[in-house]
């Protein structure tokens, strides 16, 4: 075992007090379901924006038409998905934040990534590649070094490897944008199903 390894805290209790957390309960219009799915294992973490309300239902995550475009772009099916201990997510913020009646979901509130995130990524220290899917989680992650902008941040892919890859959400809402930027499914997808096959076969 690594001297990392040895120094990481122990997942099991943690993910047990993130699915008790009910920090937000006052705030939304249902009650919190905080949905993770990570292993001792992961080294493929996918950090997306929030649950939606089917992922909230459900109790798995990407379990929606997103998360089929995702696992396409991945180059896995939904068994490997959800089956291989090397693939994990957990999204900015953990439980659905609800709909915004102007059209689409509310963002994930800023505090659960400012409550959970550092300890949970400290419990993961095999994590080789991390998806940043969507601008929440890059402009968390990356800080300063992300761009004006989602699309200029995903279009500098190369800028942040071989450890992160920023890209686009799977959401339907995002096809007009795959349509208009053609390089993502051109360039990026074929190097991320290269690295995620590599990584699961490690």
């Amino acid at each position: 075992m690594s001297a990392v390894a040895e120094r990481a805290p122990d997942l099991a209790p943690l993910l047990a007090e993130i699915r008790a957390c009910r920090a937000c309960a006052g705030e939304l219009e249902h009650e919190p379901r905080p949905v993770v799915w990570v292993r001792p294992e992961t080294r493929i973490l996918i950090c997306g924006q929030a649950p939606g309300r089917r992922v909230h239902e459900s109790g798995l995550p990407f379990d929606d038409p997103s998360g089929e475009r995702l696992r396409d772009w991945l180059g896995v099916d939904r068994t490997t998905f959800y089956g291989h201990p090397a693939i994990g997510v957990a999204a900015m913020a953990f439980c659905f934040p609800g709909t915004n009646p102007a059209g689409g979901d509310y963002p994930p509130p800023a505090r659960c990534a400012a409550l959970w995130r550092p300890r949970l990524m400290a419990a993961l220290p095999k994590v080789e590649l991390t998806l940043l899917v969507g601008s929440y989680a890059q402009a968390w992650a990356l800080g300063p070094r992300a761009k004006a902008n989602m699309t200029e941040t995903v279009r500098a892919w190369r800028d942040y490897g071989p450890a992160i890859l920023p890209m686009p959400h799977p959401s339907w809402r995002n096809t007009a944008w795959l349509k208009r930027n053609p390089w993502f499914e051109d360039e990026v997808t074929p190097y991320l199903r290269q690295r995620v096959r590599q990584l699961l076969a490690a």
